[in-house]
């Protein structure tokens, strides 16, 4: 595996990817936006990050930063599990389930895709994310721990295709 120590001890995760290392920036990823900290997720793109996230289309940093800092204002509670799909040198392909619900108590799953290309320095450059939504009763719930932070090891992901 690949790895460079930053200076806060964090490890950045570099191209090429191995099975083990695409499995680690994944659940990277995973942990990263179960913070809702939008200014320390903006971090781990590019400052000319390219994303296209449902019908939206947001370039860089300072975009990336706002539109999340919108997204986790209406998509409270937010829980998310992502699973690693496929790989190469520099692109990893994810899928991920997240639940949510809105100001009104309405509570949702959020199914989607996401594909990833990454800079030599680790940095995601190009993200394009498809999602549905589906309205769920708070008790088809599956996502459980305390938020914000990170899904606990021994909570369930999303079950492996084989």
């Amino acid at each position: 595996m690949t790895m460079n120590q930053t200076s806060t001890t964090s490890s950045v995760i570099v191209p090429p990817f191995t099975l083990e290392s695409a499995t680690l920036k994944v659940r990277q990823g995973e942990n990263g936006w179960n913070s809702r900290d939008p200014h320390r997720v903006a971090l781990a793109y590019s400052v000319d990050s390219v994303w296209r996230n449902r019908s939206e289309f947001v370039v860089g940093r300072e975009e990336i930063t706002k539109f999340l800092a919108g997204k986790w204002k209406r998509e409270l509670d937010y829980r998310l599990v992502k699973s690693l799909w496929a790989f190469t040198d520099n692109h990893i392909a994810v899928r991920f389930q997240y639940e949510w619900h809105d100001a009104a108590g309405n509570w949702h799953r959020s199914y989607g895709n996401e594909l990833w290309e990454f800079d030599d320095q680790g940095l995601m450059r190009r993200r394009e994310a498809s999602i549905n939504d589906v309205p769920i009763l708070e008790s088809e719930r599956k996502f459980f721990w305390p938020a914000p932070g990170p899904r606990p090891a021994d909570h369930p992901g999303i079950p492996d295709v084989k």
